[in-house]
């Protein structure tokens, strides 16, 4: 799935924050309800206009952007 499929930022949407594209749900509530401990289908339950598959492919994209970042070893 490509980003933009994924997250999309518009001012106009939620004041610019990031969101699940076709949505005003802010992808930090994902983040946010991982962090408390709860599960993405109780996520998915709060939040029905994210599917999950736009929810798994954020967490596979901030994965892959979170791993390039770290430096390599030399």
């Amino acid at each position: 799935m490509k980003a933009k499929a994924v997250v999309v930022v518009d001012p106009d949407i939620m004041s610019g924050a990031p969101c699940f594209a076709g949505t005003r749900v802010p992808v930090r509530s994902l983040l946010d309800y991982l962090e408390a401990g709860d599960s993405l289908d109780k996520f998915l339950e709060q939040f029905p206009t994210v599917s999950r598959d736009q929810a798994i492919a954020f967490l596979e994209l901030s994965a892959d952007a979170m791993l390039k970042s770290i430096p390599q070893a030399a």
